[in-house]
């Protein structure tokens, strides 16, 4: 169990651990001078004889080091609220008790501090002043025990009440990655780099490598201390301390705030979708795009917060935001976080992580806000997949959720109608109705554009994806198309893709210009007329032309071997039976001889092996080309 302390400057916090644990704690020379907490403290304690060690943060109650006390506030099981009898409620103890709501502590208990100093009329009125403060919230009810640090009245019976507590401590999960927000950073002489933090998931062995920081520096944990003491295993809801390793690693790299996770968890984001909660006390409403300073773990970062439901947030009211953030943000789904003003001088809210990776565009959409309701209604991710799925038309990468959820993949339980889809960039989550929705959107529309383009044999893949206009990065579609491929329920001609009984259909103007140009082109045999003589010729347009042997290009009829020069079927397939002949018994071409052969200039017989090169013949190696003998043409040309 750890405990964390919370309240006023001056109201005992400090002296109380020390009652309650024996332990002075280890002050800094600044603190001892001044006489206050400046910045965390830590105490480890047996409560009683057989029970297991109580880990005790300490945080200073000054309002100039709330930053302090969030960084130790997170990950603390029950959380010890301090009043001084003669204080009374002040404006920290509001602040820090604000603070502690809004990060979900599950147990609170009161210490109503220096009781030896009040007549009993003044602490029954602290008392009453401390249930009404704590009335509205989740600690309503919270047992309060009147206390002298120094005279010791009280100190047992709130020991007893903490180890009562620690039998109710909810056992923290040690699945997923392990997290640790870094708290502090030190050298040991003889060890190394030390780096302390409370575990806030899984668990940590020595030996293990895990990554530092925003930059993913890889470290190996040398050894370790969970609770204070040398173990081999540390997980979530301990204190942990690790000596960690690694080239040109020093303590002064390391920083409050850095984070140790695993490879495969490192995914720092800078826009962070959020449940906002704006706090009850808030005298203005909150304004879209207002500067923040953000707490989450250790880390404290600036921040923008473009509000996603309307233009102001009132206060007390919840609303669905985006921080868009200053510097990079290590967060998984459910993480609790803080917000505080731009000056940093006061708690404003906070809220409730829902997406670490928020989208930068369309983040209002009704299908967006969609999305996050599921996220913040849901528990757990088999819980949210379903909903997430159907509202995600281009599916969603399952790396994504890993990070999104600190789950990996092998832990999860996809419900049946789940469809895992490989793509060339990894694989994508769909919906089994969706994905073959998306099979029959791509049929209809391929059948309309046979409608449209009668004369065209169909789409290359890349046209067919813009004509679709489906929601899917140009991956996850090729993987669809190859699975109707394979269903025979789509044809592929070379590049062009058609339903397997669309043919071409020419016009019987295209029959007619055809029939007068198939002889030409002919009698041209290895050097045929360019498409503008063709056109001269037939007193046509070039334009015409050049359509109508674009089509038959397709068909197969004719072959483009550069812009405007077409040979039909026939000769190209002469002139291939003449190069796998002149190439016999070796593979290398010889374009001189090539050329005689052809009786045609230099130019053209190079621009025919560079057509011969493009559709698999021939390979060109440096200076030299070489015949394809596995190549399904050349095994073709050679037969005939």
């Amino acid at each position: 169990m750890i405990v964390g302390t919370a309240g006023h400057i001056d109201h005992g916090k400090t002296a109380l651990l020390k009652a309650l644990t024996g332990q002075a704690g280890d002050l800094r020379q600044e603190e001892r001078e001044r006489g206050m907490t400046i910045d965390l403290g830590y105490r480890y304690a047996v409560l009683a004889e057989g029970a297991p060690l109580t880990g005790f943060i300490d945080v200073p109650g000054h309002e100039r080091f709330i930053h302090n006390m969030l960084a130790g506030a997170h990950g603390i099981d029950v959380v010890l609220l301090v009043v001084a009898a003669d204080d009374g409620v002040m404006p920290q103890t509001r602040e820090h008790l604000a603070i502690i709501e809004l990060l979900g502590i599950p147990q609170a208990l009161v210490a109503i501090s220096k009781c030896d100093r009040v007549e009993p009329a003044r602490l029954a009125q602290v008392q009453a002043q401390v249930s009404e403060l704590l009335a509205p919230g989740p600690y309503a009810g919270a047992r309060q025990f009147p206390v002298s640090s120094l005279g010791g009245e009280g100190i047992d019976a709130l020991r007893q009440a903490l180890l009562k507590a620690q039998t109710a401590v909810r056992q923290r999960s040690a699945q997923g990655g392990f997290r640790l927000a870094i708290d502090r950073a030190f050298a040991v002489t003889g060890a190394g780099v030390v780096v302390t933090g409370t575990a806030l998931a899984g668990r940590v062995s020595a030996g293990d490598t895990l990554v530092l920081g925003k930059a993913g520096k890889a470290v190996r944990v040398r050894g370790l201390h969970a609770q204070n003491q040398a173990a081999q295993v540390a997980q979530a809801g301990q204190r942990v301390a690790l000596n960690i390793a690694a080239e040109r690693l020093s303590a002064e790299q390391v920083h409050r705030g850095d984070w140790l996770l695993p490879q495969w968890l490192h995914a720092p984001s800078v826009r962070v979708d959020i449940e906002l909660n704006l706090l009850p006390g808030e005298l203005r409403a909150f304004e879209h795009f207002s500067a923040v300073h953000v707490h989450l773990g250790t880390q404290d970062v600036t921040a923008r917060v473009a509000l996603l439901e309307g233009e102001t947030l009132a206060a007390g009211q919840r609303m669905f935001a985006q921080l868009l953030l200053n510097a990079p943000l290590q967060a998984v789904h459910g993480d609790r976080l803080v917000l505080r003003d731009q000056r940093a001088q006061r708690t404003l809210g906070g809220g409730r992580v829902l997406d670490p990776f928020a989208p930068s565009r369309q983040r209002r959409s009704h299908e967006r806000l969609r999305q996050l309701q599921v996220l913040r209604d849901a528990q757990g991710l088999e819980q949210a997949l379903p909903a997430l799925l159907a509202s995600a038309p281009g599916g969603i990468d399952p790396q994504r959720l890993e990070r999104q959820f600190n789950r990996l993949r092998e832990t999860w339980q996809l419900p049946a109608n789940v469809l895992v889809v490989a793509t060339r960039q990894g694989q994508l989550l769909f919906a089994s109705a969706q994905w073959q929705a998306l099979k029959r959107q791509v049929l209809a529309q391929l059948a309309r554009f046979h409608e449209q383009e009668p004369d065209q044999l169909g789409p290359d893949r890349d046209r067919l994806r813009r004509f679709t206009a489906l929601p899917l990065e140009r991956p996850a579609f090729v993987s669809l198309l190859e699975e109707l491929l394979e269903e025979g329920v789509i044809a592929a001609s070379g590049p062009w893709l058609h339903l397997p009984d669309h043919k071409v259909q020419l016009s019987e103007a295209d029959e007619a210009l055809w029939a007068r140009l198939q002889p030409r082109l002919l009698a041209g045999q290895f050097d045929p007329p360019w498409v503008r003589t063709l056109a001269a010729e037939e007193n046509c347009l070039e334009a015409d032309v050049r359509l109508l042997l674009r089509k038959l290009a397709r068909l197969g009829v004719v072959h483009q071997v550069v812009r405007d020069l077409f040979y039909p079927a026939a000769t190209l397939q002469c002139m291939a039976e003449l190069l796998l002949g002149q190439a016999a018994g070796t593979s290398v071409v010889q374009v001189a001889a090539f050329r005689d052969m052809l009786g045609i200039g230099r130019k053209r017989s190079v621009q025919i092996l560079e057509y011969f090169d493009r559709i698999g013949l021939t390979r060109r190696v440096a200076e030299q080309r070489h015949i394809r003998a596995d190549s399904a043409l050349a095994q073709q040309y050679a037969r005939h």
